[in-house]
């Protein structure tokens, strides 16, 4: 369900999360043999999906291609590659977490569907599949990077669903870590700046962001960053939107940053370059007009940041 007025990709998880089931492993290990449930498969980060019909610039659509969930059960070998992903409605979502060299499409997951890279597939798939696919892989990154105790570096286990991890040496319980990113357009009057990473493909220019720091407001977090990297003050900022960030485990904070001046000087350190369009340049930008000059695609947030200001009233 949409509670802003807008959803960037991979928000928008339809699923209800159904927590307060997660600590009973009767219900689930019901729900886990149930004929009416359902599963997804994810290897090494990517979703088993099936082809549709339509989808964006002739390249066809793509869905999440659901299993059975007896047969993902059988597939986890146990809880630890297991996630209980939430309820559709009445029915049960599980997600399975493979691993190896070896495509499970060309062996026990054949003619069931294709694995493809979710970042590449983002915009063929409905918004609702992306979202759900995005928490899978989001949480089978946290329990690979996370399989041993932070306190004792014991081994962990996984426990209530796969949403949580005990150490059965010292007891200390750990949970998934989402780390939050103030990503911002910084505005002066009618203009805009875009920066650059020498890294980054040759022409690219997107939107600024850093890391939120213990002890900072995301206003805070968002000044400091234009400070550092490009040496702006900046004087007001605005919220814009959210986007969960499966890679490997953000949330996107979106703001829209009025700064003092045009004074901007990248710190040759994060930017490399940065750039001022107006707003009918920016217009054109997120149009892809320009031959030699480009912005994220409208998967990222960054070309929803420069989007909303090119085309706002006022």
């Amino acid at each position: 369900m949409a509670l802003s007025f807008f959803q960037n990709t991979f928000a928008g998880n339809p699923l209800d999360r159904a927590s307060d089931r997660r600590t009973d492993a009767d219900w689930l290990a019901g729900q886990l043999a149930s004929s009416d449930s359902l599963g997804l498969a994810i290897w090494n980060g990517k979703p088993l999906v099936e082809k549709t019909a339509g989808g964006k610039g002739g390249e066809g659509g793509v869905q999440i291609a659901y299993l059975p969930s007896k047969m993902v059960d059988e597939l986890s070998g146990g809880p630890e590659r297991l996630l209980f992903m939430g309820l559709w409605k009445d029915t049960a979502v599980f997600a399975v977490d493979m691993e190896g060299t070896s495509d499970p499409a060309l062996g026990p997951l054949q003619g069931l569907g294709e694995f493809m890279d979710l970042r590449q597939i983002a915009l063929r798939l409905p918004q609702t599949d992306a979202a759900i696919l995005a928490t899978a892989k989001q949480m089978f990154e946290w329990r690979r990077r996370h399989q041993y105790c932070a306190s004792c570096g014991q081994p962990s286990e996984a426990m209530d669903g796969g949403w949580k991890r005990r150490c059965p040496a010292c007891e200390a319980e750990h949970f998934p870590r989402t780390d939050p990113v103030v990503i911002m357009l910084a505005v002066h009057g009618d203009r805009c700046m875009v920066g650059r990473q020498e890294i980054w493909p040759k022409g690219m220019f997107s939107a600024l962001a850093g890391f939120l720091e213990p002890g900072e407001s995301i206003e805070e977090a968002c000044a400091r960053e234009l400070a550092e990297e490009a040496g702006l003050k900046t004087v007001s900022v605005r919220y814009h939107s959210t986007q969960p960030w499966p890679y490997p485990s953000s949330l996107m904070i979106g703001l829209i940053a009025e700064v003092e001046d045009e004074d901007a000087r990248p710190d040759q350190t994060e930017l490399s370059e940065v750039r001022w369009f107006s707003r009918e340049e920016a217009r054109a930008l997120v149009r892809g007009e320009y031959a030699d000059t480009f912005c994220p695609q409208p998967m990222a947030i960054a070309h929803q940041l420069i989007k909303a200001w090119a085309f706002e009233e006022g």
